[in-house]
């Protein structure tokens, strides 16, 4: 992101307010920057948990303490940690899946041994199958960020606080029409979303019950405010459409340099430039603006898929990122797969991901679905096909193998394997 141009938050002296033109090119611009696909990152998030008793809430000060030893260890990912402790890391840019795997690998290691020497573990999980949320970074942007999420109801507190997800991250893709192109891929991961939700489904408990979706994390993105995290509509080019959904969202906050940053209600970006905020916006509010936008899909010069929920074991992250890596970057297989889940679009008619029909029986239901479980099948068996040709090792090509049978083949997904939190002790057996 640029730096802020308003001392620590707005303009230097002699900056000047953006025009809404100027925004609009920015926008399109930036969002979509083309070429041909070569790079892939992913950015995991994981609950820390205690070893022994991962259903007792850990206290601020062994968090803290955890976040503090991590960051003495020499990374090659950006380390950051999430409103209610969760732990995320980003990975660099990467010029291929192996080097990406390879690295973010590395880092894993790291990190688990590092807190696994304070008595607390990573768990790869959507959804925290306990704890209620509890805000431990007291930031402005967070006081912000809650109070704006408050408005439209508790999911947003839970969501920041105790859910956790794998993002891939590709390239926009290509200036030119095709399966590599652009335009295509925007709306292959609307598409292919919904799949991805379904498959990788691995949140089925909260604060300790069974809430009736596979995915609960899912779930509660589709209960926050619509605004914010809804896809735009498909309809126009991905980058005017892009460009409108950015400037009529209302913003989350306005940030100051002294005391809590406003929160205005319904003052979207394209009002604040026309006059309406309580000062004009500048270069830095419109690309903080975009950080608070949610939507399944997010253009940042790249593609992030962000609807994946956290992955339990050892290498269970591996297989969203190795079969997404798949399935948009091997031309063969981008042009199998689209399609195969355009006819989906039929199921999810008009309505945005993901409050749409197929992607609410995604989240509730996982692979159960069975016009779901065909795609997915179809999916994994191209992925496979593909991993080969992109230079994938027996390792993960074995264990995204492991997956398809033990999941996508029998119409199941990770959540169905979780037992109920009251049936073990002290809660082992969900924290893998």
């Amino acid at each position: 992101m640029p730096p802020d141009t308003h001392g620590r938050h707005g303009p230097l002296v002699g900056a000047a307010p953006i025009g809404e033109a100027e925004a609009e090119d920015l926008i399109r611009g930036i969002c979509f920057k083309t070429g041909p696909p070569r790079t892939v990152g992913v950015e995991l998030e994981w609950l820390i948990h205690d070893r022994e008793h991962p259903e007792a809430a850990v206290s601020h000060d062994r968090l803290r303490a955890a976040a503090d030893a991590v960051r003495a260890t020499s990374l090659d990912a950006a380390l950051t940690f999430e409103p209610g402790g969760q732990l995320e890391l980003s990975s660099q840019p990467a010029g291929s899946l192996m080097e990406c795997v390879t690295a973010t690998a590395a880092d894993l290691a790291s990190v688990r041994g590092t807190v696994d020497g304070l008595g607390l573990a990573l768990a790869g999980l959507g959804v925290d199958p306990w704890q209620h949320p509890r805000r431990l970074l007291r930031e402005p942007r967070y006081d912000a960020m809650e109070a704006a999420l408050d408005r439209s109801g508790p999911a947003g507190r839970a969501m920041m606080c105790t859910s956790a997800s794998v993002q891939v991250c590709l390239d926009a893709g290509e200036e030119e029409p095709g399966p590599l192109g652009y335009a295509r891929r925007w709306q292959l991961g609307h598409l292919l979303g919904a799949v991805l939700v379904a498959a990788f489904a691995n949140s089925p408990f909260r604060q300790g019950r069974r809430t009736g979706w596979k995915s609960s994390r899912q779930a509660l993105w589709s209960d926050l405010d619509p605004a914010r995290s809804l896809a735009p509509r498909t309809g126009p080019p991905p980058r005017d459409a892009w460009a409108g959904h950015v400037l009529d969202t209302p913003v989350m906050c306005v940030r100051g340099d002294d005391g809590p940053w406003d929160v205005p209600d319904g003052l979207t970006f394209r009002d604040w430039i026309r006059g309406g905020g309580p000062r004009p916006p500048f270069r830095g509010d419109l690309d903080y603006h975009q950080t608070t936008l949610f939507p399944p899909l997010r253009p940042r010069g790249h593609l992030e898929l962000r609807m994946i929920d956290a992955q339990s074991g050892a290498d269970g992250w591996l297989v969203p990122l190795a079969v997404t890596t798949a399935l948009f970057d091997d031309a063969e297989a981008a042009e199998t797969v689209y399609r195969a889940v355009k006819p989906l679009a039929e199921t999810a008619g008009r309505a945005a991901a993901p409050r749409n029909p197929l992607w609410t029986a995604a989240a509730r239901d996982g692979l159960s679905d069975p016009e779901l479980a065909s795609v997915a099948a179809l999916c994994f068996a191209t992925a496979l096909e593909a991993l080969p040709r992109m230079g994938a090792d027996d390792h993960v090509i074995d264990t995204v193998a492991a997956f398809h049978d033990r999941y996508v083949a029998r119409g199941r997904c990770p959540a169905d394997d979780l037992p109920d939190p009251e049936q073990l002790p002290h809660g082992k057996g969900l924290v893998r």
